[in-house]
Formats: C-alpha cells, structure tokens, sequence
C-alpha cells in the first residue's frame, strides 16, 4: 500500500472541547468512549527558564517532589490513592502527568488537583530527593556521552537558557532548599499559565465542572510572553571532554527549526531519509553502520527538538578516536548529498510509509491523545491537523526534501562536541578539510 493510499485509511479522530477554568487555565477534553483508561497532561509555561541564577534545577525538583506530599496527605497517602485507582502521577519541570482507570477518573483527577495547588514540599523528602539529583549529578561529572551532551547544546545555544541543563548543576542544586522550592511553585505554577489535556470516557462537561471546583484554589497568576531568544550565530565551533575512556561520543550540528515552521512535515520526511529512519533504512546508518562498520548508535535528525524555540539539527555517533575524522566526514557528505542529489522514489516511498502509519499508530494510547492535545494548543494547530497531516506527509515530493534541505541543513556551520579520548585540534581539522 502506497503512504498515499495509507493516509486515506489512517485518519485520526481526536475530537476536542475547549474550556476556560475560572481558576484561569485552558482545558481540553476528548471523550473516547471506549477507553479503559483516563489520562491528564498538563503543561505549564516557563520551566527551567525560571531557574533563578545560581539555583539552576530549582524547577525540576520542584515539580519532581509534587507527589511527595500535598495538601493534608503524605507520600504514603498518596501512593495508596494511586494503588487503589490503578494510576499513576509524575511531576516535572514544565508540569505534570496522570492516568488512572477509568471508573476511577474522579478520584485521581482530584489528586491531581490538589498536587498541583497544595504541595506542601516536606523537608525529609526535599533533602532526600536532592541528595537523589546530587548523587546523579556527581556521576555524570565523569559520564562522556552526557558531558558531551552538554557541550553540543552549549555550543549551539551559548549562554541562553536553552543550552543549560533542566536538572541543574552539582553546584547550584547542592544551594537549593526547600524555601526556593516553595518561593518557585508560588510565583511560577499558576493557572494562567496552563494548559490541561484529558481524554478518556468521560462527558468533558463533567471534567470541567470537577476541574473548576478542585482547582478553585489556584492562584490565577499572569500569562507568560515568550521572547524571541538571542542565540549565537551559526558558525563553526568545537569542544572536547576529555575522558579515558575506548569511545568517542560526537555530536554535529547546528541551530535548527521552531515547531510552527511551514517546512516542518517535509523536515519530518526529510528526516527519516537523513538519519531517522527505523532499522538501517536512513542514509546515515546504512553509511557510517553498515558499510563503514564505525558504530551501531548512529542517528541525525532536526525536527525532534523543534519547539517554541529552535531545536537543534544534531547527529551523533559513539565510535573509536581512529574513526572520528572519518564519521565527521560521513555526517557532512549525507547532508549535502541530500541537498544536491533528489531522493530516490523508492527511498522516499520508504520514508513516507513510516511516516504515515506511525504516526496514525501512535495515537492508540490515551496518554498520546492528551499530549497531543496539549502539543495543538501550544502551537496552535488547525482544527483539522491530525485529519490532513498524514496527507501532508504522504504528498512530500523528492523536490521537497531536496528544498528543506538547502534552506535548513548547513553543513558548512556546524558545530562538533566530543567526549573521550580525543583532541579539539583533531575536531577542527576534520570541518575544516570538508
């Protein structure tokens, strides 16, 4: 079957009501009757943007330690509403998520409620779970693959936010009580700020009229703008983490897309041709994998990291120092070959049936559906997206991929980040001899 013929089969329905709560968040219910489970995702503007400076993983513990208490019930409290619901919740830097069996969708979305209006940040479980990040932390001082993680988003974002990690450093978490716990949640979880997503079956007029009575205690706080970052140029720079280690892990590339770019489906194809493709169907696998033998973990893609922000177009593999200038080599010639030379109808073909059907397929779980939903609001999706998209995709052109190549791949402004045993002299050399 064509990917043509497949968008036709594999169309999403994900109808959609929209609420404003009186507490002053968005709510989005889709009601799928025959579901076995409800799922709540709710997105809240700001993150680790927030961090103050010098108490970087202020967000990420803040929302890390939701669960551990709130209102008048304790950690163990909690964890016996969950047991009983079957459900489960989990905090995080930028909000929180919950799914619960369905004849139990009151009970936890009341939980949810209260955790994200009343956590009460016990000091016990603070410490603990800060000593927890600590510990991580402390590890990944001396982990390549992260630092060399690190040292790529550095390069590509400099000193913006967006280069710096959500989980912070050993130093400033080490600062981090519970006052500036408390401080973060109060001034920045409010509701204004908020997007809640839920699908399951349930009548959305009864979430809202639920949601509106337990979340009337939320501080209705302000919107949040979100500036147009300043963000270094592209241009060619290099970093090392030097480590003792048998692997180099090599990251390249540069600043890429926003989500709401026009060109992003044709990225997507682009993408799986490139270096996302499953298996050894992607051009960078089949290159540096298996024809070159240099690695098994070999990847690139630039639609992956698109948000309100831009992302970044990274490729990575893991190989030994011997080979780096080779990969390097192999990274740079796919992208421009893929600028210079039209895909191959049976390549594309390739990249648009997995294009098409994972992406209708991935939308079988509940969770999926809301985030998706919480994915639309943010980036203001047309009504009619999930119908069209598979088509959109289905209809990419090799003219296309060819197009959104040029206009946003730059080989010739990359970045390289590695981490082992190599030098940055090496690193220079390899982008300066492409």
């Amino acid at each position: 079957m064509s990917a043509r013929a497949a968008a036709a089969d594999l169309v999403v329905r994900l109808p959609v009501e929209r609420f404003t709560l009186d507490c002053g968040a968005r709510l989005l219910v889709s009601q799928r009757r025959d579901a076995p489970v409800i799922a709540l995702q709710m997105h809240l503007r700001g993150g680790h943007s927030l961090d103050e400076p010098g108490l970087e993983g202020q967000a990420y513990l803040t929302g890390g330690l939701l669960d551990q208490g709130a209102g008048k019930l304790s950690e163990e409290e909690i964890a016996e509403v969950l047991e009983t619901s079957g459900g489960s919740i989990s905090g995080e830097s930028n909000g929180l998520s919950a799914a619960a069996a369905a004849e139990r969708w009151d009970t936890v979305l009341e939980l949810a409620a209260e955790l994200i209006c009343a956590p009460t940040f016990p000091a016990d479980k603070v410490r603990s779970q800060r000593q927890r990040l600590l510990d991580r932390l402390l590890l990944e001082r001396d982990e390549p693959r992260v630092q060399g993680d690190r040292l790529f988003k550095q390069l590509i974002y400099g000193d913006h936010w967006l280069g710096r990690p959500a989980a912070g450093t050993y130093e400033s978490v080490a600062r981090l009580e519970r006052k500036h716990l408390v401080a973060f949640h109060r001034r920045n979880w409010v509701a204004r700020r908020a997007v809640i997503a839920v699908c399951g079956p349930v009548e959305p007029a009864r979430v809202a009229k639920l949601l509106d009575r337990a979340l009337r205690r939320w501080t209705p706080g302000e919107e949040l703008p979100y500036p147009l970052p300043e963000l270094p140029p592209r241009a060619v720079r290099t970093a090392v983490f030097p480590a003792k280690r048998e692997q180099v892990h090599v990251f390249l590339g540069h600043l890429g897309v926003r989500r709401a770019d026009p060109d992003y489906p044709a990225l997507v194809v682009m993408d799986h041709v490139l270096g996302a493709g499953p298996g050894f169907t992607n051009r960078v696998a089949m290159r540096l994998r298996d024809e070159l033998g240099l690695a098994y973990t070999v990847h690139a893609n630039i639609h992956g990291s698109a948000g309100v922000h831009p992302g970044a177009f990274t490729a990575y593999i893991g190989t030994s120092a011997s080979k780096v200038p080779v990969a390097i080599e192999g990274f740079l010639r796919e992208m421009r070959r893929i600028q210079d030379e039209p895909v191959g109808d049976a390549e594309l073909a390739t990249a648009k049936d997995y294009v098409v059907g994972s992406f209708a397929l991935s939308f079988q779980r509940a969770a999926r559906r809301a985030n998706y939903m919480v994915t639309a609001e943010r980036f203001a999706l047309p009504d009619d997206h999930l119908e069209r998209a598979p088509k959109v995709y289905a209809a990419i052109t090799p003219e296309d991929v060819q197009r959104v190549a040029r206009a946003h791949l730059h080989p010739q402004a990359c970045v390289v980040a590695a981490a082992g045993p190599i030098r940055e002299a090496t690193l220079r050399k390899a982008l300066a001899s492409k």
